[in-house]
């Protein structure tokens, strides 16, 4: 909902449990007022009229109260916006207007010297509020955005902030860390040209919060390139986050006179329920307003990289389908090796047709074969990047990024393909759109397995808008293929979790969660990527034991299976070699999987404890229905496991565990809790619960 007072100057925006609300004084200053739970407008009519303190000249009454803070005068902090022209620097800009289209705000001011209009939009969906701005060169010069950002966050005056984010790198993504916030700037972001290992773009600030009592703030940002995010705590204790495309305040674009830049977007959550309660409004969110087709179940996939990797061929993956069929997997993928001359990771990425020896007939053969399995067909992609050599690189060795008289790095013997090129978008679009028309092809996993090194454009006058037009022509690319081959899903993968982010994410199906395919690893891996992201878009496999990628630790497939039913399920492992037992156990928790699905990946998730070593246990609840997954990493000195307090029932109602048999008081379950029978080390069990 949206109430505006009666002088024009004040706005409120409010959700199901929060409000947001901001103010232009007669000054033309823009003035944060208010994001925290739900208030009236007369509420924040009263914050408005609130005077600014007097810091007698040293500090700026501005800092840590300005709701977008430009470069540029009677400033100190960090700048959201910062733009350059041949004669000045900063910003100096007057309100103009104020309009409405729906459920959206837009404010516009602008800098009459610089020519430059700036439209600040606000959108609040559930308790979401989406952020983002719109910059219009309206003057006739040429200018520069050194930076500029989607928003700037203001926390309310409180006492000993902790800060939260997900740190890792490759194979060990997505780990939660939470630290006291101390005075200066904490900055977390991706150089690389992609969303990175390193950190997703995800913050959360609280006081006191627990997993399911408290205040949380966060913020996340839609944006699949280079990026950053800064968390200030200012002199006067203000804190003020600050993020958007970009890594540094090098140069973002250029505008000529009549162009416009529109920055991702920058969502902000305010919950009064924990980290929890923070996690699935997110979840929520992101399956109603960005993940396409949220509502559709997610199939079983079975993927042939660990069990072939580049020795592929059609009969081979023929085999492997009849024993992922036989176990009730319902899609069947082939990874890499499928194309050009790709025997390995030296040669083919970038000739996008089927390797005539391994495919004599194309891939409509196999993918005719896997159908009449009853299963769907997928393939393996990696478009924004050329091996050199490829039929690609020998003809176009000027469509990669690159610098003159530079060496032109290679990791995994690749280069980046420089999308910013309209050509490389054409030849990108009828390679892809070719292949998909060529063969009944229902899902595509899409890679990108190097950052960018040598991010240069001969011959561009401003070469450092590659970086945002790269994601941008990424975007476009997968936004027409989307609607060209509208029954095809596609998953973003990025050596693992390189690229995830709400961007991203506004254009796939589900995300590659993480190369680390150990279960016990994953528990970790999984409960970070849950702080922000559902499990409806976290795939996760079931490979081999011993682990065959990373460490060679031996599992169960009882505890492979339980891990990897915390998301969108899926087998890697080398279905030749398994035995007609293991096959049968995988055929069970298939099954099984399929029924509790819709819970898991449309449900409320609930972390009932994390994974630190001894129990850890998720729990997700969908109207009747609830289920629980529980894991033991090792039970030390014979004590016994505790129960696990379950979350989200109605403690006046009876509910029946499917597995046991048992009838279970609700308000014994929330308060005392339920045993899970697991004893000794890397157990597992799943406990299904039906409302009687």
């Amino acid at each position: 909902m949206l109430e505006i007072a009666e002088n024009g100057r004040t706005w409120l925006l409010s959700g199901t449990t929060s409000s947001y609300a901001v103010h232009v004084t007669e000054d033309h200053e823009f003035l944060h007022l208010h994001w925290g739970p739900l208030i009236a407008l007369p509420d924040a009519e009263a914050l408005a009229v609130r005077p600014l303190p007097d810091y007698r000249g040293f500090e700026s009454p501005l800092d840590g109260r300005e709701e977008y803070p430009v470069e540029g005068g009677p400033r100190f902090t960090r700048p959201a916006l910062s733009v350059r022209t041949d004669e000045r620097r900063g910003t100096e800009w007057r309100f103009e207007a104020y309009d409405t289209e729906g459920d959206l705000l837009r404010l516009r001011f602008r800098d009459a010297e610089a020519g430059l209009g700036i439209a600040l939009h606000y959108r609040m969906r559930g308790d979401v509020l989406e952020r983002w701005v719109t910059l219009d060169n309206q003057g006739p010069a040429p200018l520069e955005l050194l930076r500029a950002d989607s928003a700037t966050w203001t926390l309310p005056d409180r006492e000993g902030w902790r800060l939260s984010h997900l740190h890792g790198r490759w194979a060990a993504e997505s780990r939660l860390v939470s630290a006291p916030l101390t005075y200066g700037e904490k900055v977390i972001g991706s150089r690389r040209g992609h969303t990175g290992h390193q950190h997703l773009p995800w913050v959360a600030l609280d006081t006191d919060a627990t997993e399911e009592h408290g205040e949380v703030y966060g913020c996340a940002l839609g944006w699949s390139g280079s990026w950053r995010i800064a968390v200030a705590q200012l002199p006067d204790a203000r804190v003020q986050i600050t993020g958007g495309a970009g890594h540094d305040d090098s140069g973002l674009l250029r505008l000529a006179a009549g162009e416009s830049y529109t920055t991702p977007v920058f969502a902000g959550l305010w919950s009064d329920q924990g980290f929890g309660g923070a996690s699935r409004a997110w979840h929520a969110y992101q399956r109603t307003y960005v993940v396409p087709d949220a509502e559709r179940d997610r199939p079983v996939l079975f993927n042939s990289w660990e069990a072939t990797e580049f020795d592929i061929s059609e009969e081979q993956q023929a085999t492997l389908a009849r024993r992922a069929a036989a176990i009730g997997v319902e899609l069947f993928v082939v990874d890499d090796g499928w194309f050009g001359a790709r025997t390995s990771d030296r040669a083919g990425l970038g000739d996008w047709r089927p390797n005539p020896d391994r495919f004599p007939g194309g891939l409509k053969p196999l993918a005719d074969y896997v159908h009449a399995l009853g299963m769907q067909f997928g393939i393996w992609v990696e478009p924004e990047m050329v091996n050199p050599d490829s039929e690609l690189y020998r003809a176009h060795p000027d469509w990669v990024q690159y610098q003159t008289g530079r060496n032109r790095t290679e990791f995994r013997n690749q280069l980046v393909l420089n999308l910013a090129r309209p050509d490389v978008q054409d030849y990108l679009w009828e390679q892809l759109d070719t292949l998909l028309s060529s063969a009944p092809i229902d899902y595509v996993k899409w890679d990108f397995n190097r950052c960018f090194t040598d991010a240069g454009w001969p011959g561009e006058g401003y070469p450092q808008r590659l970086w945002v037009d790269h994601v941008n022509a990424l975007y476009g690319l997968l936004d027409r293929l989307r609607a060209a081959h509208p029954g095809v899903a596609f998953e973003s993968c990025s050596g693992g979790g390189g690229r995830i982010d709400l961007g991203v994410l506004s254009r796939t199906d589900q995300v590659w969660t993480s190369d680390n395919t150990d279960p016990l690893d994953r528990l970790a891996i999984q409960h970070g990527f849950t702080q922000i992201h559902p499990a409806r878009v976290m795939a996760a496999w079931v490979t081999d034991s011993p682990n065959t990628q990373l460490n060679g630790r031996v599992s169960s497939l009882r505890f492979r299976f339980v891990s990897a039913m915390a998301g969108v399920l899926g087998v890697g492992g080398d279905l030749a070699q398994w035995t007609e037992e293991e096959l049968a156990e995988a055929g069970e928790w298939v099954e099984l999987y399929k029924k509790i699905r819709p819970l898991v990946q449309h449900g409320d998730l609930y972390r009932l404890r994390p994974p630190r070593g001894g129990l850890s246990a998720v729990q997700y609840v969908r109207g009747d229905e609830s289920v629980v997954l529980a894991w033991l990493q090792a039970q030390h000195y014979g004590e016994p496991v505790p129960a696990l307090r379950l979350r989200g029932l109605d403690p006046t109602a009876s509910y029946e565990c499917l597995e046991t048999g048992e009838i279970h008081r609700g308000a014994v379950l929330l308060h005392h809790g339920l045993r899970t029978g697991l004893r000794g080390d890397l157990d597992a069990a799943v406990l299904r619960l039906r409302r009687i």
